[in-house]
């Protein structure tokens, strides 16, 4: 598969490990001042298999922790945990129980390669990460896609943290971008008190999911105008050349084995990408890279305005092939989350056919959906009177950010914050120096972890361990949902 299939943002994703045998104590530098994994208990994979449903799939070593990928047996439901169960695949980032944990999910596939997310570095602790239930390979099967909703894939984090928090006893908090900061703020919601702090990254809050204007006014505005103007007229243009680029479409679809039976047809998938192209420029570009967008649409060539298009939004993405590992994510914005639609107003009438899509046409026939119109709505009221020590940052640039969570007059040492500048990969390190200051200070007072001289002064606070080039890598499959 191409390159621009599936840009997913892991903006945390996990970490790894050291083989260390047998026991030890506290983490010490070892010759070349990194630091060695140590813990004066029995062997941390020995207290972690002893968990009742927890089995080992592998262990891979980094220097400074130790890193487990594991299976977890959880209940297929649970409201009714004896109607069967599955796998759930986590991984365990392990650097000291004396060390606060964090807890992460993408809300897709869980990282099995060692990665850390920014609250882990900020507050130097453990790390714990959770694959969303029914992405594979922790689908139940048969699947009851019944069983997908935001509250079933709570349920599943509360039983992990349950599982794991006789080891792991020290404060914990828990992250995500995009659907993971959604599955982070769902999580506080319907378990409010598992977790010591929040921090929910890019997290959509689409409430009311007919209303979507609020998209079409940050696309009115983002960036400058000149930008603007190149992303509307290449994007009409694709339009324009429906017939000659589609043609193309037929032959790369032929040579890859690419199929359209979800979507319906090619002329379908066609027109999504097209319409995903300006809203992916922002989710994952900068303004800076409007350079690279053709100046002149109307006389660039074929193959210059097909190029553009592949390379922001995917022709791979609305294929069965591409499409078929995010099955999940679109059922549940068919199902709970919602899902924007946006107007064109650059572009005629007459050369839209089916105009933004709903997730419907993303998912089998064979998997019944209907929309729960009240699900966000409830989230969005109890965020807004209840949040306790949540943190929210988006990127200015980010269109999932048009609509996002906001805390009320009932929120206690809450914040939303928005990176300037930034897109869909947003983050703390990227927030004006105030807050960015007071944002780390909250999180490591949060994790337990604040010196004192940070308590005083937040402008003091910073992220405790060192910037690891391979294990804070932001690791970018690009695509175009949340």
């Amino acid at each position: 598969m191409r390159k621009t299939l599936r840009w997913l943002l892991s903006l945390v994703v996990l970490i790894g490990t050291v083989s260390t045998a047998g026991a030890a104590t506290a983490a010490q530098p070892d010759a070349a001042g990194t630091n060695v994994v140590n813990d004066d208990a029995a062997d941390i994979k020995d207290r972690l298999l002893a968990i009742p449903g927890m089995s080992l799939v592998e262990e891979k070593p980094y220097t400074g922790y130790r890193f487990f990928v594991l299976n977890y047996t959880q209940p297929v439901d649970h409201r009714k945990p004896s109607k069967g169960t599955f796998q759930q695949r986590i991984t365990v980032l392990h650097k000291d129980t004396a060390r606060p944990t964090v807890f992460f999910t993408g809300g897709y596939n869980v990282s099995t390669t060692p990665r850390r997310s920014e609250p882990a570095q900020i507050v130097d602790g453990n790390q714990i990460s959770m694959e969303y239930r029914f992405f594979t390979p922790s689908r139940p099967a048969p699947a009851d896609w019944t069983k997908l909703d935001i509250w079933q894939a709570a349920s599943d984090q509360h039983r992990i943290f349950k599982a794991l928090k006789p080891i792991y006893d020290k404060k914990w908090i828990s992250t995500g971008g995009s659907k993971g900061g959604m599955t982070a703020t769902y999580f506080e919601r319907f378990y409010p008190r598992d977790m010591d702090g929040v921090v929910a990254y890019v997290a959509p809050n689409d409430v009311v999911n007919k209303e979507d204007s609020a998209y079409d006014r940050f696309f009115a505005k983002v960036g400058t105008k000149e930008c603007r103007t190149r992303l509307n007229a290449v994007q009409r243009e694709a339009l324009v050349r429906r017939t000659a680029l589609e043609k193309k479409y037929k032959e790369v679809a032929a040579a890859e084995g690419y199929t359209f039976n979800t979507v319906g047809s090619l002329d379908k998938a066609y027109e999504a990408v097209v319409l995903d192209y300006v809203w992916g420029f922002w989710q994952y570009g900068t303004l800076a890279g409007c350079d690279e967008i053709p100046a002149d649409a109307k006389n660039a060539t074929d193959d210059e305005i097909w190029t553009s298009v592949d390379t922001i939004s995917g022709f791979s993405f609305y294929t069965d092939q591409g499409l078929e590992p995010y099955t999940p994510y679109y059922y549940q914005a068919g199902t709970q989350l919602g899902a924007p639609t946006i107007g064109f107003p650059h572009i005629e009438k007459k050369l839209i056919r089916y105009g933004y899509q709903p997730p419907r046409n993303f998912v089998p026939r064979d998997i019944s959906m209907k929309f729960q119109p009240g699900v966000m709505h409830d989230v969005d009221a109890w965020v807004k009177r209840n949040a306790n020590q949540m943190l929210f940052v988006y990127g200015q640039n980010d269109p999932w950010g048009a609509e996002p969570f906001r805390v009320g007059k009932g929120a206690r040492d809450s914040y939303v914050f928005t990176a300037p500048g930034m897109n869909h990969g947003a983050n703390v390190a990227g927030l004006v120096a105030d807050q960015k200051a007071l944002a780390t200070a909250r999180i490591l007072e949060w994790a337990g972890v604040a010196s004192a001289a940070v308590q005083a002064d937040p402008d003091k606070a910073k992220p405790l361990a060192k910037y690891d080039s391979k294990l804070d890598k932001r690791k970018v499959e690009r695509q175009l949902r949340p």
